[in-house]
């Protein structure tokens, strides 16, 4: 008899073992971290998912979570821990928690709270099981989403407002007394607020494509001459009607460039656009030079230049400098990214150099592009 129970015993033993080891294997086969701790707060298992989301190498068994699971809020404050993991009741979930790496950057997380309750009678420990996961790239995405929205309502609704406001005081004028002099002006600015909300769409549509790089990456032969004086042919006007000179300096030696032409094009443009809408006086200066493999195109103003301080973030996305010159004139803060994302579809490489006051120059080098 004694045999038996001693043996059943130590059947039992093996299956509690085999249960552990199936509970393990089970833990590390899963892509989110898990860390189960008791009811003290310090850590009985974990997995690997969970070392590499949280950046070290190894835990020890009996570790206090919060030497493990160091929690900070989004101005980078720590919180208590153990105080959050210890407190549920039931199971919570949060993605509002962040964590930070020895090399101070950051990641965001979702963090679900389970508390382990054991059936009345149930010998055992209780306790807790959290499951983290890194989420950066999505609360990135939704910031992005939410700034874009944010961004998009404040610029859509100044045109609009203005554009109604011209063409309901054009209407109001041509009832009162028709006189086509005053009427104008409202038209026209009505007209005005009409292209921005065009120029919008169409950086909007042009964001869409880049960000998806479903461009055509139509490699072709450009001749650089031509395409200079095209740009010439196209932007003379605009800079005459702003009394600003043009100028136009191509090196002689350049021939043909193997590149996207559309890429190209579209990135020329911006900058151009640019150079002309932040120069009150002066001129706007482009240029194209040989160099290495490729062509160096240069687009220089007497503008009003950039600030230091916004050098390093011009090409991000929805940027725009508080500098009061700058919000004087309508922009959505897209141009500039746009150029970046197209540059990079196309090989290329663009710095900016600035002072403010006394202008800028943007600088992009395209390579010959094998096809």
């Amino acid at each position: 008899m004694a045999a038996i129970k001693a043996q059943r015993k130590k059947d039992q033993k093996i299956d509690a073992q085999l249960e552990h080891q199936r509970l393990e294997s089970l833990v590390n086969s899963m892509a989110d971290g898990v860390i189960a701790i008791d009811k003290k707060g310090n850590i009985e298992l974990y997995n690997g998912a969970a070392l590499n989301i949280l950046d070290i190498n190894a835990i020890k068994k009996g570790d206090p979570v919060e030497k493990i699971l160091k929690l900070t809020n989004n101005k980078k404050e720590p919180l208590d821990t153990k105080s959050i993991v210890l407190s549920p009741k039931t199971q919570t979930i949060s993605r509002d928690y962040k964590i930070i790496y020895s090399d101070t950057s950051m990641a965001s997380i979702y963090l679900s709270i389970s508390p382990v309750h054991l059936g009345y009678g149930k010998k055992g420990d209780s306790g807790y099981v959290l499951i983290i996961r890194d989420i950066t790239r999505e609360k990135s995405l939704e910031e992005e989403r939410d700034e874009f929205i944010s961004v998009i309502s404040h610029e859509l609704r100044t045109p609009i407002a203005i554009t109604e406001g011209s063409i309901g005081n054009a209407l109001y004028l041509a009832e009162k007394n028709g006189d086509i002099d005053t009427i104008i002006p409202a038209l026209k600015n009505a007209h005005d607020q009409a292209i921005f909300l065009e120029d919008l769409i169409n950086d909007l549509s042009t964001l869409s494509r880049a960000e998806r790089g479903i461009f055509e990456r139509n490699i072709e032969n450009v001749n650089v001459h031509k395409f200079m004086e095209s740009l010439q042919e196209i932007y003379e006007k605009d800079a005459k009607e702003k009394s600003l000179q043009l100028h136009i300096d191509i090196d002689p030696s350049l021939e043909l460039i193997k590149t996207v032409k559309l890429y190209m094009k579209e990135i020329m443009q911006n900058l151009i656009t640019n150079a002309i809408k932040y120069t009150e006086k002066g001129s706007v200066a482009i240029s194209a030079q040989k160099l290495r493999d490729g062509v160096k195109f240069s687009v220089s103003d007497t503008g009003i230049g950039i600030s230091k301080g916004d050098q390093s973030r011009v090409f991000d996305k929805f940027f725009r400098s508080e500098d009061y010159h700058t919000r004087q004139q309508n922009g959505t803060g897209l141009g500039l990214y746009v150029t970046r994302k197209l540059a990079e579809l196309a090989n290329a490489e663009i710095t900016v150099e600035s002072e403010l006051n006394k202008g800028s120059t943007f600088t992009i080098y395209f390579p010959n592009l094998d096809k």
